[in-house]
């Protein structure tokens, strides 16, 4: 899941690379080359200890960005959880943590830029 966020927002910031690199009147290896340099969104990292769930991301970019924590709780009782944003400055790392009632059945986080 995190993956195809962070393919849908790279596809959609080289596609506004691209068009403003064309009304810029530039060619597009040099669009190209702009895109290869975006930055991407925090990497994160996450676990499931019993009914809590955990996620750890770092920013490795000079750029703020924000997080958030999803967690789809098993029972169908059980409320699913979405976190607040959380900001994520540049080399740095936070810890996210939210938890069901019984158990997981799915947790990933959501980025975006700045």
């Amino acid at each position: 899941m995190r993956a195809c966020v962070r393919a849908c927002l790279r596809a959609c910031v080289c596609a506004a690379a691209a068009v403003a690199a064309c009304a810029a009147g530039v060619g597009p290896a040099v669009a190209a080359g702009a895109a290869a340099r975006l930055p991407d969104v925090a990497e994160c990292r996450t676990s499931v200890q019993g009914s809590e769930g955990v996620a750890v991301c770092f920013n490795p970019d000079p750029d703020l960005d924000r997080v958030q924590l999803h967690i789809e709780c098993l029972q169908w009782w059980d409320p699913d959880v979405d976190g607040v944003l959380v900001p994520v400055g540049p080399a740095e790392t936070v810890t996210l943590s939210d938890r069901c009632w019984k158990e997981i059945q799915e947790i990933w986080v959501t980025g975006t830029l700045g």
